[in-house]
């Protein structure tokens, strides 16, 4: 005794075999749902190659000069096939004064977009859900795409079928084969078309 204490040394406690396990089966769970994750955002993202139709926002400067260039005005009716989140439609609407129709096959794109043109469409703007192909799109006097050459491709004849000669068709990047155009922005890769004469 005398005065001299003793030491007490703590040690914690060692990880068990049993424990260990339990770490990795965790750590092997996050990165299993890391993985998952990514591939259904690319699955979500990319589903809609299947007609034709990513999901490749258009950034807004290209929106308007798409637009412009069109001349769009209040008595267009645009159509946007493949509208993502309306973001198109809702321009056209609201700084070039026309009635816009978007078309989006994506659920929850769809109804992104159809709660934005509810409370920012001011009544001009329609967003309807399915596969664009099903639609008649005959009431358009202004189209404007941002897809694939397939999808490009795919809607040729549905344009020659269903729009009235003279209609203007933009194009974002992908241009339609066979058709010649007649504006170009050849730094941002626009197109505008006139569907040509039956």
């Amino acid at each position: 005794m005398g005065g001299q204490g003793s030491l007490v040394q703590i040690q914690s406690p060692r990880p068990t075999d049993s424990n260990l396990l339990k770490m990795l089966r965790i750590v092997l769970l996050l990165i299993f749902a890391c993985i998952v994750s990514v591939a259904l955002y690319h699955i979500w993202k990319y589903w809609t190659l299947i007609i034709g139709a990513g999901y490749d926002p258009t950034p807004t400067r290209i929106i308007k000069k798409m637009l412009a260039m069109a001349e769009t005005g209040e008595d267009d009716i645009v159509y946007d096939l493949g509208c993502g989140d309306g973001r198109i439609v809702l321009t056209s609407a609201r700084e070039f004064g026309a009635n816009a129709v978007g078309i989006e096959a994506d659920p929850l794109r769809f109804l992104v977009a159809y709660i934005r043109a509810f409370f920012l469409g001011m009544g001009r703007v329609r967003v309807r859900f399915g596969n664009f192909m099903k639609f008649p799109i005959d009431e358009a006097t202004c189209v404007m795409i941002f897809l694939f050459t397939k999808g490009n491709e795919m809607l040729i004849p549905k344009f020659e079928k269903e729009l009235s000669p003279g209609t203007k068709v933009v194009s974002y990047i992908w241009r339609l084969k066979g058709w010649k155009p007649i504006k170009i922005d050849p730094v941002d890769e626009i197109y505008m078309y006139l569907v040509p004469e039956k």
